[in-house]
């Protein structure tokens, strides 16, 4: 009993209520009872907002008569119809009302996500409340379907499982629906690994996330086989698990060869198995096709569609032709529902498969969605005209085409209302390469837009670490929103195409500089210096090996700017290629770059308002680890971890330079705790002095308390009382004795996700583990230059030269660690 949009659907009949009452009731009832009805049908062809208002109208006649399974019912049915207009935080909400469990509304919350063991026992609880009767059984199952289209995997296939185990042992339920959700959640568990896996850089977690894939991939095709095979299912759910099965291992498939290309053989034999059953799936959906006539009208078209997506990722013309005749009929049966978005989708399709005809596919399908604000829609439609229209030479076209999806895409992004896995999944595979053509198609005018550049690049990098933290709209403001700053720093952004590498830089009251590198001139000076950074016995590499590199980079990224000024603050803005890289390490052949400007990074130009703290904000809240704990041998932890040495003595220095501090060290050092002293008290600095690694995987970015690793969304968890409750908020956190986990260039996004979680202005971490004297020496001058009144990042930058000077830590590995990010204030 549920409808999943998109290109996969679920045949649904709604929850409907037998009239069982007499006299003067029993016509409100047969009323109620109408709505029902009637309310399917605007369902079934695509009137989802109908449907939703008809529906509201039952549910106000069953609340009248007290029919409490009726109420329910009705409710079950609005989700549905929500769920159809794309609000499923609405639609999940409205389950809840239904179940009656309006006090766990957490369960639906978007953001920030709740820690997982607690999100389990919260479900398990709620599972085991209910009274598992056919209509709380539904609307149980359209929880996991909704948990699902929010993107909450894990809670999806938690309430699934339950709820399948439970109703085994009611006879007269039908779990071959209930099993076919479960089998898409599974479906979307490994479409997230697979785009995740994209993105991870680290050696060790490719290896776990490879078992993932495969594991996800296997489970859900045999809960799809399953359906097929089992006679009992009905024709309708059959159908759905053909088509997902057929889609899965198309996608499998694709996948696996690229993994064999890439050395992987081990797979070999599995490709080989899932590539024979390509076409026994397609022969048997041929073989079925009556059945697509046999649906209601809008889960005709999107099974059409999937089925049509599915034929043209086979290389065969007989196939393609295929996959045109069944859009074409999507089409067909779309125009008859009158529904605009069913239409839209037709037409887009029509598009991508008949290439020479395309532009006017596209035209009309854009056109139908903006008529009905289906932006997920029209960005799509936009970007595909985009490249029609590059191809085609007309660039001024293609330019307001991509402006208008990247603007698009925002919407969607932005919509607390609404939610769209599809983006979020597959971030770097959609929604990166629309930014980054777009950058480049502005670079190609005679006179190019760099303002525009700089704007696309930063919307670009706030999505980005959006997608890492899974949250909405962070609150941060732009440097020419920043008012009453004494000084102003000098920007640099540089932004990675691929083919080249662009540096734009903003110095105060000059025009904009910029200047193109091409990517072979650069990559192997920046993979060798990250290489060379990340080793651990970096203390014994010759500082002329690390310098090859670091005045190489500095010579094509740093010394053609031409309004640079001669001190000062540089703020850098660094695509992921750089995120690991310490800027202050340049040196221009006489000296570092951190000898000459105080140095901070971002993501993008946007930040919290920087803020300068005034003595009477010093006070701090200090924890660290100086003995074993038993978060070291928690599964997620890397491994090896060992005694910090040092921690004590540089506690002792940070609490000389400041105002007043609480210390919560070693057995005192939980999350618990940790959580009662932020919530308690106003700290206006936070400093950690325990293991700490950031990740290109949010869930391995983390801090180490004695009880357990602190995860990035678990911190925001501990933080939120702190952030909400304080005007102030956090001034300053300070990460000591973190790295980046080995591989990864792209730790200031765990960095930044962590100081973004906290609420903190500005953050102060380290790339890796940096010697224990050495760094208690430098917090100890650092904090006692904040407490003379200087800036974040004048303090930070004395500090290091205090190491710099001492022959002692000259070195690099010694000083070069440390990050500023955020406000310099």
């Amino acid at each position: 009993m549920l409808v999943i949009f998109g290109l996969s659907i679920v045949v649904s009949q709604p929850f409907l209520i037998s009239a069982q009452t007499v006299n003067k009731e029993a016509q409100q009832q047969k009323e109620a009872d109408l709505l029902t009805q009637r309310g399917q049908k605007q369902l079934d062809i695509g009137q989802a907002e109908k449907a939703f208002e008809t529906w509201q109208k039952a549910t106000k006649i069953y609340q009248k008569l007290h029919y409490e399974d009726g109420i329910t019912g009705s409710l079950i049915n609005q989700n549905l119809a929500l769920q159809a207009l794309g609000l499923h935080y609405r639609a999940c909400n409205t389950l809840l009302s239904a179940l009656k469990l309006d006090a766990n509304a957490s369960l639906c919350a978007t953001t920030p996500q709740q820690p997982t063991d607690k999100m389990e026992k919260l479900l398990t609880a709620t599972i085991h409340k209910q009274t598992l009767s056919p209509v709380n059984l539904l609307g149980l199952h359209n929880l996991g379907e909704v948990l699902r289209r929010l993107g909450k995997l894990d809670e999806s296939k938690k309430v699934l499982s339950e709820i399948l185990s439970a109703a085994k042992w009611i006879p007269s339920i039908d779990t071959n629906g209930i099993l076919l959700s479960l089998g898409s959640t599974s479906q979307d568990i490994y479409k997230q690994a697979r785009n995740q896996y994209l993105e991870i850089e680290e050696p060790v977690f490719q290896k776990e996330f490879v078992n993932l894939i495969q594991k996800q991939a296997l489970e859900s095709l045999n809960i799809y086989q399953q359906l097929i095979d089992n006679l009992n299912t009905p024709r309708e759910v059959q159908l759905q698990a053909q088509l997902h099965h057929l889609s899965l291992i198309l996608d499998f498939e694709q996948w696996l060869a690229v993994e064999l290309k890439l050395g992987n053989k081990k797979l070999a034999s599995l490709r080989t198995r899932i590539t024979q059953q390509i076409q026994p799936a397609v022969d048997l959906l041929l073989k079925n096709h009556s059945i697509f006539s046999q649906l209601p009208a809008s889960y005709s078209v999107y099974a059409k569609l999937n089925f049509s997506k599915s034929l043209n990722k086979i290389p065969d013309q007989q196939f393609h032709s295929l996959a045109i005749e069944y859009a074409e009929s999507a089409l067909q049966t779309a125009k008859s529902t009158n529904s605009q978005r069913l239409q839209s989708e037709s037409f887009g399709t029509l598009g991508e498969l008949k290439l020479e005809q395309s532009q006017p596919y596209f035209e009309e399908a854009l056109g139908l969605a903006q008529s009905v604000h289906a932006w997920d829609l029209a960005y799509q439609w936009q970007q595909k005209l985009g490249i029609l229209y590059k191809e085609q030479g007309k660039y001024k076209e293609a330019l307001q085409a991509y402006s208008a999806a990247i603007e698009n895409v925002t919407l969607v992004r932005n919509n607390l209302s609404s939610t769209n896995t599809d983006l979020q999944f597959s971030f770097h595979e959609k929604v990166e390469p629309l930014y980054r053509e777009y950058m480049r198609l502005l670079l190609t005018d005679s006179n190019p837009n760099f303002s525009e550049i700089i704007q696309t690049n930063e919307r670009l990098q706030i999505a980005e670490l959006e997608n890492y933290l899974q949250c909405r709209k962070l609150n941060l403001v732009a440097f020419n929103q920043i008012q009453n700053l004494d000084t102003s720093p000098t920007i640099i952004h540089i932004i990675d195409l691929v083919d080249s590498v662009e540096v734009i830089s903003q110095s105060p009251k000059q025009p904009l500089h910029h200047h193109s590198i091409e990517s072979q001139l650069i990559r192997g000076h920046i993979n060798n210096l990250v290489d060379t950074l990340q080793d651990k016995n970096l203390a014994y590499v010759s500082t002329d090996v690390i310098l090859d590199h670091s005045q190489a980079l500095y010579n094509l990224l740093i010394a053609p700017i031409k309004y640079l000024p001669t001190s000062g603050t540089l703020v850098f803005t660094l695509d992921a290629s750089l995120q690991s890289l310490p800027m202050g390490l340049f040196h221009d052949g006489k000296n570092y770059l951190i000898e000459r400007y105080g140095i901070t990074g971002t993501l993008d130009s946007r930040m919290q308002p920087p803020k300068l703290l005034k003595q009477k904000q010093l006070r701090a809240f200090i924890a660290g680890l100086s003995k074993i704990s038993p978060s070291f041998y928690a599964p997620n932890a890397p491994k090896g971890l060992k005694v910090l040495p040092g921690v004590e003595v540089e506690i002792a220095n940070v609490r000389k330079g400041i105002t007043s501090s609480k210390v919560l060290l070693n057995e005192d050092f939980v999350s618990p705790m940790l959580d009662k002293e932020l919530s308690t008290d106003d700290f206006s600095i936070i400093h950690l002095t325990t293991h700490a690694q950031f990740s290109s995987v949010p869930d391995r970015t983390m801090i180490f308390a004695w009880d357990k690793p602190i995860t990035v969304s678990e911190f925001n968890d501990l933080l939120k009382e702190k952030t909400q409750s304080s005007q102030e908020g956090i001034e300053l956190l300070v990460l000591s004795a973190c790295q980046t986990a080995k591989g990864n260039k792209r730790s200031a996004l765990g960095m930044a996700g962590v100081a973004v979680q906290a609420g903190a202005r500005s953050t102060i971490a380290t790339l890796w583990q940096v010697d224990a004297d050495s760094s208690a020496l430098l917090m100890k001058e650092f904090y006692q230059r904040l407490k003379d009144g200087l800036t974040k990042v004048e303090a930070l930058r004395l500090a290091q030269l205090q190491l710099i000077s001492n022959p002692q830590y000259q070195h690099p590995s010694h000083w070069a660690a440390f990050l500023l990010i955020g406000g310099w204030l």
